[in-house]
């Protein structure tokens, strides 16, 4: 891994798996959207990681809706703009490919495998829903896998990559997406450095125990020597605590309402701004500093805002 005092903080601000019934201030409109991502980089966040949502919650792969998020903020701010290709389960490759087919950004997330993704227990703690939609949506991922074959990969690295300029926040849910990444590279499909994003804390992947963290970085160092920049994140209560020991590790960060809803035990966070605000203050007390966008794009090799297709 490159080591870094520089760290770069991403901000995943919706996602897809959280419901609006488990936080209201998880943002859904386009509007609120914007607005998040706007604050989480006043904060300190170089990276926006962006999913789409219709006003009530449901995962949205429209580029009409991307197109009412995107601008506002490559308009207002020099954040990184990355956009989501996982989408949601519920989607096909084409949907999830939408947005960033219309605007070809300088970073897109890439899950590297097929897994069973659940997030069916938010049903178990939630006693009020808001939409008739939500209950059945999050309780189809118990009977229902999330599809990325290596063709499906293959396909994003191509049109994506080689064609439009993106480069990947490889998102590795368990130790094999790193030799599946590594098998990509083999290949020419995928180039250094690469942007490694390590996922815990999901059921269906690797747990969020600070040893399958350090497993991880110690099998990309054997594939991948200097040749990538490392990223962590874990579900729920164990965020915090997972991207406190990226960042000691010499890696970067991942923090957002996607990832969790907390911000402490039995505390809901009130803004994704309010997440990358207390892990600058952790990493600062490492004596590390935070990374601007030009510094991440450096680190990461970005091709630069211009060449976005606005």
């Amino acid at each position: 891994m490159r080591q870094t005092q520089n760290v770069i903080i991403s901000t995943a601000v919706t996602g897809s798996i959280n419901v609006p019934s488990q936080s209201d201030y998880l943002p859904l409109s386009a509007e609120q959207i914007v607005t998040a991502s706007l604050e989480a980089v006043a904060a300190g966040s170089a990276i926006i990681h962006l999913h789409a949502r219709h006003p009530d919650g449901r995962p949205a792969f429209d580029s009409s809706v991307f197109e009412q998020i995107v601008p506002p903020i490559v308009s207002q701010t020099d954040a990184v703009v990355n956009i989501s290709t996982g989408g949601s389960p519920a989607m096909s490759m084409e949907q999830r490919l939408a947005g960033a087919k219309r605007f070809s950004p300088e970073l897109a997330s890439l899950n590297m495998g097929s897994m069973n993704l659940v997030y069916s227990g938010i049903a178990e703690r939630v006693q009020h829903w808001k939409h008739d939609w939500e209950k059945p949506y999050v309780e189809r991922s118990y009977g229902n896998p999330f599809i990325n074959t290596f063709e499906q990969i293959e396909t994003i690295l191509t049109t994506l990559g080689r064609h439009g300029g993106t480069r990947f926040e490889f998102e590795c849910y368990d130790i094999g997406h790193l030799t599946s990444l590594a098998y990509f590279a083999d290949r020419g499909l995928a180039s250094p450095p690469f942007f490694i994003q390590g996922v815990f804390g999901i059921l269906g992947g690797i747990g969020a125990d600070p040893e399958h963290l350090d497993h991880m970085v110690e099998t990309a160092d054997k594939l991948f020597g200097d040749d990538y920049q490392f990223s962590a994140f874990a579900a729920g209560r164990q965020q915090m605590p997972f991207a406190e020991r990226s960042a000691a590790l010499g890696g970067n960060v991942r923090v957002g309402l996607e990832d969790s809803l907390w911000i402490g035990p039995g505390e809901l966070a009130v803004s994704n701004a309010q997440q990358v605000e207390r892990i600058t203050t952790v990493i600062e007390g490492m004596g590390k500093t935070i990374a601007t966008p030009d510094d991440a794009r450096r680190m990461l090799g970005l091709k630069g805002r211009d060449r976005l297709t606005l």
